[in-house]
């Protein structure tokens, strides 16, 4: 958040809490009882005193505890949120107020699988309102209505085996592209840049066919704006966070809207049938993407595939860019791991002509490998977590959720309480050895029906990087303290630079 944002919002707060003030003011005086509408709680005040609510607290008028959660978000405290509050109130569950809403967070396992085990029963998914204004739809309905359609939509590409394969190839023939482009004859690079180029030039192969680099450049200029704005004051003026995330995705949407229009000319009379095999419709997503119809039947409109295609893009950056530069600092601190990781790289390397690509069958190879990416998901989750919204009245440990209350899941809940994970500052892959952590502690992807469709995109994807680049090279870091930023994602402030030694054949 720029310091104007933090100016401008300390002044819309102060202004609405004198609002606030007057109006309470006015009820007491002329004894009135109306309903807050700050929430879509079916309980009025009065009602909601008389059922056995979490403890908690919620702050401020409107704000709530807003501020409070958004500063330990910035500065890598976010468990310290929950477990603040569980402490206080000697419980699993508590209340607060955020984004405007009423909203409980349960900051367990348990809490974990409650949640996901009752999706479309108890639960529904549910987004702040500001996911709609970034990524808007043409009928201005809530991105809750869109979200099932846009996962069957890209089920065959993510879910399929098929789709995958045809994944692995376009990741393997973007890594070695990238390592000759941006690592070969390199001493010093900053790896976090780097990690960047990858990341969306990976997006823009799978989901748009674009492989030309300066292509791909116009294409995303703008992109961190976008990931910026879900974390920005809500004040949308000339200079602020919000303001500039927003005009980067418009100018995003517009640019990937030409694409398609172009993409359905050359399509013309020609249609990809829901029969399609799942290779063929990774090989062209777009025209998949052209020639989906919604529960109505109806073909979807190019802004609604544009903005759906933007959403994709920016969270798979989003993901590998904070995981993959993280992931490059960690084998650098820890040398152990480093060959640990680099010594089952090389098994598989070895089995292999160097100009034949990665294979599904090599993946699972990769245990170890993927060992540490998950310990560094848990250490350095680029994710906050997600949000549910009460369907009905439920009781949990004894206490009320008001139906239309807001459901927070949080990773850092779970990922870095000593509880589930002894030491949890220590990085020790071999957490996730044998059986792995207790179900529901360790949540990257979310869980049950709403799991993250790109799990499994996000893993081959990391993986294929992690192959190629501990095969080739070594490094060190030039910073050896360098800072976390916090906001938006975790990454080192400074971008990482670092120092590479090609390794010897």
């Amino acid at each position: 958040m720029e310091p104007s944002d933090i100016f401008l919002s300390l002044i819309l707060a102060i202004f609405s809490l004198f609002c606030l003030s007057l109006l309470h003011r006015k009820q007491k005086s002329t004894s009135t009882t109306n309903d807050n509408n700050s929430s879509s709680s079916s309980y009025g005040d009065d009602e909601e005193e008389l059922i056995r609510l979490p403890p908690g607290r919620t702050g401020f008028p409107f704000i709530g505890e807003t501020f409070d959660y958004y500063l330990k978000s910035r500065k890598g405290f976010q468990f310290k949120f929950v477990r603040d509050r569980t402490e206080q109130f000697s419980t699993n569950i508590f209340r607060t107020s955020l984004l405007g809403q009423k909203m409980v967070i349960l900051g367990t396992a348990q809490g974990n699988k409650f949640l996901f085990s009752n999706e479309n029963i108890l639960f529904r998914v549910w987004w702040p309102s500001m996911t709609d204004k970034i990524f808007p739809k043409s009928d201005n309905q809530p991105t809750n209505v869109h979200a099932k359609r846009l996962r069957d939509i890209i089920s065959p590409l993510i879910h399929k085996v098929d789709g995958l394969r045809e994944c692995i190839r376009i990741m393997d023939a973007v890594m070695k592209q990238h390592l000759e482009t941006y690592w070969k004859g390199r001493d010093e690079v900053k790896a976090g840049e780097l990690v960047k180029k990858y990341a969306l030039a990976l997006g823009c192969n799978v989901f748009l066919g674009v492989d030309d680099q300066n292509e791909i450049d116009e294409i995303v200029t703008g992109i961190d704006g976008i990931e910026a704005a879900f974390f920005a004051a809500p004040i949308n003026l000339p200079g602020t966070t919000l303001n500039r995330g927003l005009k980067a995705s418009k100018v995003m949407r517009s640019k990937i809207e030409a694409i398609l229009k172009h993409k359905k000319t050359l399509l013309g009379s020609r249609k990809i049938s829901t029969a399609t095999p799942a290779a063929e419709i990774a090989k062209d997503f777009v025209a998949h993407m052209l020639s989906s119809v919604d529960e109505n039947g109806q073909v979807l409109k190019e802004e609604d595939i544009a903005s759906h295609l933007v959403g994709l893009i920016e969270v798979g950056y989003t993901y590998l860019h904070s995981t993959l530069t993280m992931l490059i600092k960690i084998l650098a601190e820890h040398p152990h791991v480093y060959d640990s990781v680099l010594k089952e790289q090389k098994e598989i390397a070895s089995s292999k002509h160097p100009s034949d690509r990665l294979s599904w069958e090599d993946f699972r190879k990769m245990k170890y490998s993927w060992n540490v990416v998950c310990e560094v998901f848990r250490q350095c989750s680029p994710g906050v977590g997600g949000f549910r919204e009460a369907l009905t009245d439920i009781k949990y440990d004894g206490y009320t959720i008001p139906k239309g209350w807001k459901v927070h899941w949080l990773l850092h809940s779970t990922h870095n309480n000593p509880k589930y994970f002894p030491d949890p500052e220590k990085f020790d892959p071999s957490r996730f050895e044998g059986d792995g952590p207790i179900p529901y502690t360790f949540i990257p992807f979310g869980g049950g029906l709403r799991m993250c469709p790109g799990n499994e995109y996000a893993r081959l994807a990391i993986l294929t990087f992690v192959h190629y680049l501990v095969n080739e090279y070594t490094w060190e870091q030039m910073i050896p303290d360098e800072k976390i930023s916090y906001f938006p994602i975790q990454v080192p402030a400074q971008g990482l630079p670092i120092r590479l030694y090609r390794r010897k054949a």
